[in-house]
């Protein structure tokens, strides 16, 4: 108990802060044991044991000073303080003194935030007093940051504190040295956020022939700087990079990304015409040119049809409105458009399927399968057949399907074809078991007991008789070939 009391008394005396006097006429050790029990009854609130921690409070001044006693008690007694007496010289400080009789606080009450006059016997009637006013609460933050955000840190040590979210001021690196070393640095941490940070201030800080220079023996900050323009859009910064890296393929791609930021159809179109002249390899030069006549087909597809749409002239516009522009869709979105409002229009003709496929040329596969999509959606079972149907040199026509017939039931199925068009085309399906699962699942009994017949399998036969109803005519056709 000695000791702690021993502890206590050379923390007092060794405190670098002084007692703030009110009254002249206060005997000073009394005033000193006063603020003495102020900094005790804090102690035992706020546990400051850690020697690395001090309490603050908003504006950043320890809690306990002079200064942040002057300011809490400027604040709630303004009004209450009506003169200042002439200040008493003590040694080499000097204190303000307030009038004795208009003051209710003292030094304590400084440190504590409250006027001395009430009397709580517990913290808890402390908080419970509503009349008694709440200053901010006390923070306790490490002594580390109250270190200047300019220190002297090494770029290892910087990169360090921004991987852990410190704030760090890069403007001390002034050579090239330096800023070459941060990156280094950075780029040895893996961590993308430190990296692109430290990108964005060497290219606002260096030349741009000294930042590409150097970057280009750096290839991990390179890609990292390449998507960061990319994102934010800085394309002639950009280009302007990738040309000095002697990249001609991606500045021309870069250049024709631009596209899509272009709204005005006709602009576009006239954009892309230029982009054909591009140095692209040959693959993706056939795209842009390919890319440039859809676009033109389609302003040509969009203007004529917009006419007969207004003009009410024809029957499928009116029975089937436009719900969208078909200008600036994929090749294939403008396929089944054309297979849908102009499915039997010359080959001549812009708008035409056939004229579509030959162009661009669309493989059978995908053409069918696109056309097949559109017409059954308009329930055109004669256009579906005739789109399957195939003639050989002999003049014999033969059903085919580059999708193969189970997928092509499938999609009839899904646009609710009737089960005499379902039946004929499941018939083709070769594998019998696949055939078996399809006619059962989509109700087409005149396929299973074919099968079944074919198969000679009475059991199967007899169990299915149980499945179709009594009277009609598949029960019929299953008696007649168990009987025969």
């Amino acid at each position: 108990m000695s000791r702690a009391r021993a502890d206590e008394e050379e923390y007092w005396h060794s405190s670098k802060f002084r007692a703030f006097t009110f009254d002249d006429e206060d005997d000073e050790l009394s005033q000193l044991k006063e603020s003495k029990r102020a900094v005790n009854s804090l102690r035992d609130i706020v546990d400051d044991d850690d020697d690395d921690l001090e309490r603050v409070s908003w504006s950043g001044e320890p809690v306990g000073s002079i200064s942040w006693s002057i300011k809490e008690t400027a604040s709630g007694s303004t009004s209450s303080l009506e003169s200042r007496d002439s200040s008493l010289q003590k040694g080499s400080s000097s204190y303000a003194a307030l009038p004795k009789q208009g003051s209710s606080y003292s030094l304590s009450s400084l440190f504590k935030g409250r006027s001395k006059l009430p009397s709580f016997q517990s913290l808890s009637d402390a908080l419970a007093d509503t009349g008694v006013k709440n200053y901010a609460p006390e923070l306790r933050r490490p002594k580390a940051e109250y270190k200047d955000y300019s220190s002297d840190w090494s770029p290892k040590d910087t990169v360090r504190r921004m991987q852990r979210g410190k704030v760090c001021s890069l403007e001390r690196f002034r050579s090239l040295q330096d800023k070459l070393v941060l990156l280094d640095e950075a780029v040895a941490g893996h961590d993308g956020n430190v990296i692109t940070a430290v990108l964005i201030f060497l290219k606002r800080t260096l030349r741009r022939e000294i930042l590409f220079r150097e970057l280009e023996v750096r290839q991990v900050a390179l890609c990292h700087l390449i998507h960061f323009l990319r994102e934010t859009g800085e394309q002639k910064f950009l280009l302007d990079l990738l040309r000095f890296l002697d990249r001609t393929e991606e500045v021309a791609l870069s250049q024709y990304r631009e596209h899509l930021n272009i709204q005005d159809v006709e602009k576009r179109r006239e954009f892309l015409k230029g982009c054909i002249g591009l140095p692209f390899s040959a693959e993706d030069t056939a795209h842009i040119q390919d890319h440039y006549t859809l676009l033109e087909r389609q302003i040509i597809i969009e203007a004529n049809d917009r006419h007969l749409e207004m003009a009410g002239q024809s029957e499928i516009f009116r029975k089937y409105p436009r719900k969208a522009s078909i200008l600036n869709m994929p090749l294939v979105t403008t396929l089944f458009y054309s297979c849908f409002y102009h499915y039997r229009e010359a080959e001549g003709t812009f708008s035409s399927p056939i004229n579509l496929k030959k162009t661009f040329k669309i493989p059978d596969k995908q053409y069918v399968l696109t056309a097949l999509a559109a017409r059954a959606k308009l329930r055109a079972w004669d256009d579906v057949d005739a789109l399957l149907t195939t003639k050989n040199w002999l003049g014999y026509t033969k059903k085919k399907a580059p999708i193969g017939f189970h997928r092509l039931v499938e999609i009839l199925q899904r646009n609710n074809a009737p089960v005499q068009v379902l039946q004929e085309y499941v018939r083709l399906v070769e594998d019998v078991e696949t055939r078996l699962n399809l006619a059962t699942k989509y109700k087409c009994h005149d396929v299973v007991i074919e099968t079944y017949r074919d198969l000679k399998d009475r059991i199967q036969l007899t169990a299915y008789k149980c499945k179709v109803e009594r009277g009609s005519a598949e029960e019929e056709k299953i008696n007649s070939i168990l009987n025969n």
